[in-house]
């Protein structure tokens, strides 16, 4: 299944959440990300649907990277027998309270469970980055290297797959991310960051035209010279 698109920032489409609200959930989930992490609604979400694969009584709805792991195994577990094609990176997102993810897949469970398409979805940034948020905001307010790092590797992520080799490549790839975005803000605004330019930019280049025009006399002036 393809996720080149999510709900829109400000939260999840109308349809959506009028379709949440018909299902008298034990509670509605007001903030997406952080209610939605430990899988309980999700398990919630499909036991209206197949009340015979959820039991609500295994389900914790608890905080605890424990409690997330222990319900989105049994989740993904309904999900391989019943042939249910979710991307393990929005999963993922999901439990760590990626930005995007957890809207995304509400989108796709909801577009499962009731065979509807949603209209309002627009573009997400790959890798459910805080991207987008930062845009929004003035340059003096942006992320530094030090607090994307903490706003893009969360704790319980770093604890779900303790390998330090893997970690610092998620840790080199938000670098890299951040050192382009700072490239971008210093040609936008080169005033702002003192740039100058180079001694490349400052020398006085003739345009492909003239250049093209004066050959002609240099050659002649060059076969005077040899005469």
């Amino acid at each position: 299944m393809a996720y080149s698109q999510s709900p829109k920032k400000a939260g999840l489409p109308r349809e959506v959440l009028k379709w949440l609200q018909s299902l008298e959930l034990s509670f509605f989930p007001k903030n997406v990300r952080r209610d939605l992490s430990n899988g309980y609604l999700v398990a919630e979400i499909f036991s209206w649907y197949f009340p015979r694969d959820f039991h609500m009584h295994s389900y914790d709805n608890g905080a605890s990277l424990a409690a997330k792991q222990s319900n989105w195994s049994q989740i993904e577990r309904f999900f391989e027998k019943q042939n249910i094609s979710l991307m393990k990176e929005v999963i993922d997102g999901t439990i760590h309270c990626k930005p995007g993810a957890a809207e995304l897949l509400v989108q796709e469970i909801y577009t499962f469970l009731t065979n509807r398409r949603i209209q309002t979805i627009q573009k997400v940034e790959q890798g459910f980055t805080d991207k987008a948020y930062q845009d929004q905001l003035p340059m003096v307010a942006r992320a530094t290297a030090s607090v994307a790092i903490k706003s893009n590797l969360s704790l319980s992520e770093v604890i779900a797959e303790p390998n330090i080799i893997s970690n610092q490549r998620k840790v080199l790839a938000i670098m890299h991310r951040h050192i382009e975005q700072r490239k971008e803000e210093r040609t936008q605004d080169p005033k702002r960051f003192n740039v100058k330019p180079t001694l490349g930019e400052q020398a006085v280049r003739l345009p492909p035209l003239f250049a093209y025009q004066s050959e002609p006399n240099l050659q002649m002036n060059t076969s005077q010279a040899a005469c």
